[in-house]
């Protein structure tokens, strides 16, 4: 008897997935994640030297260098504070308030020298008026630096060295606020308001100040601020330009209490750091302030 074995090859079939495209939506929230986790890194990359600046204000001479650096020791500010205002007759607050009258008085000037500037530039036409502009764009290329040298041989000819006048003209000229200016009024100001006030019977003097000053409150606010922070972290103009401990700014005083620990053997580091923070006191209340112009300029543009 013959078996025979009969085999048969059946198909194999294979389960075929259909591809789908990605959920839309994931890829959102894998781009915000992202975005959310550069933030966060950016944010405690920026925030690690303040808070560090606020610990060692806190700590003695012997905390300071003794102590973790990112954690307190102790609490001195308030000796510190003590200290840093009555050293050397109370000379801190001097340098306070002169680096707000080079701030302040030079910002706001300049911010109106520059609002008056842009608007010129921008909804006027005379001749020049190209070639003014290129010599404004052209003069970013110049470092500040540069500068600091022939403004002091200017003013040292005229007798203004060693003078509050020797931060505050140089204050009043940005061309960098001038650009910003000039931007701000293009896209803000147009033509047939302009016009329309010239019919009414108004001066320039007036349309300027009644009205291009009013609509550009978020670009003056910009302007002012950019100037003041310029202004109050200035360094190598008031080296060169100021030589009286009386009219010295408060990064140049600073710097001078920190030299004195090479110099005369006076550690001064605590009121150096103290003085620091307090520094930074002035340009977070300016910010605060100033938020509501943008806001109330972010709120008319939305109304256009």
């Amino acid at each position: 008897m013959t078996l025979t074995e009969h085999t048969t090859d059946k198909p194999r079939v294979r389960s075929v997935q259909r591809v789908t495209r990605p959920d839309p939506a994931s890829r959102s929230r894998g781009g915000q994640r992202f975005v959310l986790i550069g933030l966060i890194l950016a944010c405690a990359y920026s925030l690690f030297p303040l808070w560090w600046l606020i610990i060692a204000a806190t700590k003695d001479r012997v905390g300071l260098y003794q102590s973790n650096g990112l954690w307190f020791s102790g609490w001195h500010l308030t000796d510190n504070l003590h200290q840093l205002f009555t050293y050397e007759g109370g000379i801190f607050l001097r340098w306070t308030a002169n680096s707000l009258l080079y701030a302040g008085v030079g910002s706001l000037g300049g911010t109106l020298i520059a609002l008056a500037t842009g608007y010129g530039l921008a909804r006027f036409t005379f001749p020049g008026r190209g070639l003014i502009f290129a010599c404004v764009v052209g003069s970013f290329l110049i470092p500040i630096a540069l500068l600091a040298l022939p403004l002091y041989l200017v003013f040292s000819d005229i007798g203004l060295v060693d003078t509050p006048w020797a931060m505050l003209i140089p204050c009043l000229i940005n061309p960098f606020s001038v650009y910003l200016a000039k931007v701000y009024t293009e896209a803000t100001i147009p033509f047939e308001l302009l016009e329309a006030a010239r019919i009414d019977g108004a001066g320039e003097l007036r349309i300027f100040f009644s009205i291009v000053v009013r609509m550009m409150t978020t670009g003056g606010a910009t302007i002012f601020l950019l100037a003041f922070v310029n202004t109050w972290n200035a360094f190598f103009l008031p080296l060169t330009v100021l030589r009286g401990e009386e009219n010295w700014t408060l990064n140049l005083g600073l710097y001078n209490w920190s030299g004195k620990r090479l110099e005369a053997g006076v550690d001064l580091t605590s009121l150096v750091l103290t003085g620091a923070l307090l520094s930074i006191v002035p340009m977070a209340i300016l910010m605060i302030a100033m938020r509501r112009y943008w806001r109330s300029g972010v709120t008319l543009g939305a109304l256009k």
